[in-house]
């Protein structure tokens, strides 16, 4: 408890030394007119709520998101926020909860999921739901993906409240179920409760990555974009047999030369309007050699050499191409028998824009094998869809970034995985990936991993940053 008790006043020592030094780059940013004890106590509510959270296993499957959503609605009826739980199947649920505003702007929504992918106790250091702290940074299955982000709105809800903000906007959070899996929780939202999102102008969840790199943010991603999952199936046919008399055109032997051709192929590099951006975005922070690249990335490709370099780099070849993994492979159940069919997997990953069946084409002339069918996983594709970044919102993001992170450029991306910004965006809401978390590489590596964390530091700050963004955008 001595040294728990050192490393929280450290933290609240660091967590006031960086909110000072934004409220004097900023002096205009809302969370500036707070008095600091009250600050700091919003900060210690979000530790003390976080070890809380963390401590609901909702892993999915099952998910079992009720219990958290009961975490919630305690919270907002302790401050009186107007709330509704929906327990749409038994043990999972949605909360929805409003501060009220003028009503001359249309609302904001806050959203987040309550589900966590599964994990592995045995490779973890503390239990992924103990909500340890170990050397300042709290371990938990949901401390990147995504528990953490929705605490800071939690904690903005009430900041809202007790500060009384003037809000010329409704401010909505929205907590759901299930975005690990089927997404079931936000399509139940969408059909059913249609009218408690009131038609909203924006939207903010995950995605969003601020890199952090020797104790210096080098980048806000914002994410305004996300490919499109178009999971397929390979089956190979072949004669089977007793494995003691090898047959040439079994199916395994078809499906592994099938996945040799699809394995190898290389899908063309193409340059997207919001890449375009998001490289001379970054144009700023890399090497000279690679600054002008950026700055012109498709004169740059033109290049053979260049084009090669970017093409085998994963960091940025997955915002040229549609992408390509296999993912999972199954024959015989026996070691001594041949079966007659063999399958994989593959999780295929589109750009904006791209046409599902047109790919599904080109990949059975990739394969071009008779013998091996090739369909999706899925008849449900959702065709990928990107919000402007010529918005009130996304300027906003500009401007409490550049008080918190000075000289950081703010870049924006798409997301390599699924969010459920691709459903919201279907209504006419424009949706942003936005964290208000830094994470350093190895830290943004635990998101389903192993050894999932949040440094405390972070907690203690992030609430502030979105609150920044929130409450400027409720007056404009």
């Amino acid at each position: 408890m001595i040294a728990l008790s050192r490393l929280s006043l450290c933290a609240a020592l660091l967590f006031s030394l960086v909110t000072a030094a934004a409220a004097q780059s900023a002096p205009n940013l809302p969370s500036a007119t707070i008095p600091a004890d009250r600050l700091a106590k919003y900060s210690d509510d979000a530790v003390q709520w976080m070890r809380d959270y963390l401590r609901i296993d909702t892993s999915n499957p099952p998910g079992h998101e009720l219990a958290a959503a009961q975490f919630f609605k305690k919270v907002l009826d302790s401050e009186n926020i107007e709330n509704q739980v929906f327990e749409f199947t038994p043990g999972r649920a949605n909360i929805w909860a409003r501060i009220k505003g003028g009503g001359t702007k249309r609302p904001l929504i806050l959203l987040s999921h309550m589900d966590v992918v599964t994990s592995d106790p045995a490779k973890w250091k503390a239990n992924p739901f103990s909500a340890d702290v170990i050397d300042g940074a709290m371990y938990g299955r949901g401390a990147q993906d995504m528990k953490q982000e929705g605490l800071a709105q939690l904690v903005v809800m009430v900041m809202l409240k007790r500060e009384q903000v003037r809000l010329d906007r409704d401010v909505i959070l929205l907590a759901t179920s299930d975005e690990e899996v089927d997404g079931i929780g936000t399509d139940w939202m969408i059909a059913n409760k249609r009218d408690l999102l009131e038609n909203a102008e924006f939207l903010i969840t995950e995605g969003g990555d601020n890199l952090e790199q020797k104790g210096h943010v080098e980048s806000v991603g914002v994410d305004v974009a996300e490919k499109s999952p178009f999971w397929l199936k390979l089956t190979a046919h072949g004669t089977p047999g007793h494995a003691s008399v090898p047959l040439a055109d079994s199916a395994p032997n078809r499906l592994v030369r099938a996945l040799y051709r699809v394995i190898n192929y290389q899908t063309e590099l193409k340059v997207l309007p919001v890449v375009e951006e998001h490289f001379k975005a970054l144009a700023a922070t890399q090497t000279s050699d690679l600054a002008a690249k950026f700055a012109d990335i498709r004169t740059a490709l033109e290049d053979k050499a260049f084009y090669a370099r970017m093409s085998a780099d994963p960091q940025y070849a997955y915002l040229l191409r549609d992408t390509i993994s296999l993912t999972r492979m199954q024959g015989s159940q026996q070691t001594n028998v041949i079966p007659s069919e063999a399958v994989a997997n593959l999780d295929i990953r589109l750009l904006p824009g791209e046409d599902a069946h047109a790919f599904l084409v080109l990949m059975k002339n990739v394969v071009d094998d008779a013998n091996v069918t090739i369909e999706p996983e899925s008849k449900d594709f959702r065709k990928a869809n990107a919000s402007d970044v010529n918005t009130t919102l996304f300027q906003i993001f500009r401007e409490v970034s550049a008080a918190y992170w000075p000289g950081t450029p703010v870049v924006p991306t798409i997301t390599s995985g699924y969010t459920e910004n691709q459903r919201y965006r279907e209504i006419g809401i424009n949706c942003y990936g936005f964290t208000p978390y830094a994470a350093t590489k190895e830290e943004g590596a635990t998101e389903h991993g192993n050894n999932e964390r949040v440094r405390l530091e972070e907690l203690r700050s992030a609430p502030r940053i979105l609150f920044d963004v929130v409450a400027t955008l409720g007056q404009r």
